[in-house]
């Protein structure tokens, strides 16, 4: 069994900066890829950013050069570090674990 547990959302103004982290517990588990996906209110959850185990990252073009993916495999964390953020990042945030696992998500709200 894993648990999913994201912080650091919140309200910020756009231009402003938020640190998301994800933290995976539990046990019968390892961690290999990791993911944030976002949804906002009526529409589909989407891809944003993935750190595969060698470290490998890909980015949605929409937050390319704004956001960064990065990992501590000793602390099974992920976090996504969200710069010069606009009122259309406004979703709540969600971390992957392995490609099934999912958290309950964060709110990210970016007030123009």
């Amino acid at each position: 069994q894993v648990r999913l547990v994201e912080s650091g959302g919140g309200l910020v103004q756009a231009g402003g900066s938020l640190r998301l982290s994800c933290v995976a517990s539990g046990s019968g588990f390892s961690v290999n890829t990791m993911d944030w996906y976002r949804q906002a209110p009526g529409k589909q959850r989407v891809l944003v950013a993935t750190i595969a185990t060698g470290g490998r990252t890909n980015y949605a073009d929409s937050v390319k050069g704004r956001f960064t993916i990065s990992r501590d495999n000793l602390k099974n964390t992920v976090y996504l570090q969200m710069n010069s953020l606009k009122p259309e990042d406004t979703a709540v945030y969600y971390c992957r674990l392995n490609t099934f696992w999912w958290g309950q998500g964060t709110q990210v709200t970016v007030s123009s």
